[in-house]
């Protein structure tokens, strides 16, 4: 009795790493814009890990060993990007903030991911009365502007005041509730069309429980696309965040820093020509949501197969043997006019 040779384990390179593969996909414009978005995104990430190292003072720092700072100061060699009204270093908190977005971020997406994909898994798979139910509720709550509900769950939570972790909580859990509609929407539509194909329906017969095929087979099919809606609901997260800060109901400035809620406070300085206490926050909340668009919009496009089987013009011609998308086989290495 013959034995097949057993195929020898395809050995993993940093080629195939998630985004050095889509870097590798993408071309012309799009290769630029993936590009300039991981970069702006990458430099949010690291000022937000490297915080204390790279801020010169406290977010909330009001004076050091020479004095108090003063208030409404222009960039100086002691303060580069000046002070606020408030006193503060406005590059500190500025770099501060990027911290408490990020903490924002993480919070807001792993909840709204864990409450929407439960639910769009749930109300797909079994449908009947449960899934008309949550349809309508999610339908209800995503009519609602998305500012306005958080902040009616922010003032809920801790009446649009609190501390750190209050504050980061009220806002992560209020933008939450505007997301879960979101997952839960592209979920339940992929649960829906995958409990009907024939693997599920295998698995099935052979007797495999309800769980076993929503989490092994369902559920690893249905989220594919949710990276795509991370990224840019991300974006969305510290829009919010700002959003709530500048109407007040953010987090206290001796908490954390947060650049909604410096916009806020240099509202009377820009008609007084004090022009770099609100500038500064502006510009960070403007690159933040700018890089995290561009890399959403980017995989957005990689992941349409008839936009990633794009072709520069003038690119080098596949290899021999490559199958081209009409069928025909590339003989030759040879380009053929």
């Amino acid at each position: 009795m013959a034995t097949g040779t057993p195929t020898p384990a395809r050995r993993r390179s940093w080629r195939t790493l998630p985004v050095v593969r889509q870097v590798r996909q993408s071309i012309g414009l799009q290769r630029g814009m993936l590009v300039a978005g991981l970069v702006l995104t990458a430099v949010f990430v690291l000022a937000a890990v490297f915080a204390p190292l790279l801020a010169p003072y406290e977010f909330g720092q009001l004076r050091d060993g020479d004095g108090p700072f003063g208030a409404q100061q222009s960039p100086s060699a002691d303060h580069l990007l000046g002070t606020t009204v408030g006193g503060y270093d406005v590059l500190s908190r500025v770099i501060w903030g990027t911290r408490t977005a990020l903490f924002v971020i993480v919070v807001a997406v792993l909840l709204s991911i864990v409450a929407g994909v439960l639910l769009g898994l749930v109300s797909g798979y079994f449908g009947g009365w449960l899934d008309r139910v949550l349809v309508v509720v999610c339908d209800a709550v995503y009519a609602f502007p998305a500012l306005l509900l958080a902040i009616v769950v922010a003032i809920v939570i801790s009446g649009g005041q609190s501390s750190l972790v209050g504050g980061v909580l009220a806002a992560a859990i209020s933008i939450t509730v505007v997301f879960i509609p979101q997952y839960f929407r592209v979920v339940r539509a992929e649960t829906v069309r995958i409990k009907s194909e024939a693997f599920v329906e295998s698995a099935r017969v052979i007797g495999a429980s309800n769980w076993r095929i929503m989490v092994r087979h369902v559920l690893r099919n249905a989220t594919r696309t949710l990276p795509l809606i991370l990224t840019l609901n991300a974006s969305e997260a510290i829009l919010t965040l700002a959003g709530l800060g500048f109407l007040g109901f953010g987090i206290q400035p001796t908490a954390a820093a947060e650049w909604g809620y410096d916009l806020k406070q240099s509202l009377s300085d820009v008609t007084s020509g004090i022009w770099w206490t609100s500038i500064f926050p502006g510009v960070a909340i403007v690159l933040t949501v700018l890089g995290l668009t561009l890399v959403g919009e980017s995989l957005n496009d990689l992941a349409d197969p008839r936009l990633r089987s794009r072709r520069a013009v003038g690119a080098v011609p596949p290899p021999a043997g490559t199958v081209e998308p009409g069928g025909a086989v590339v003989a030759t290495d040879e380009v053929v006019a």
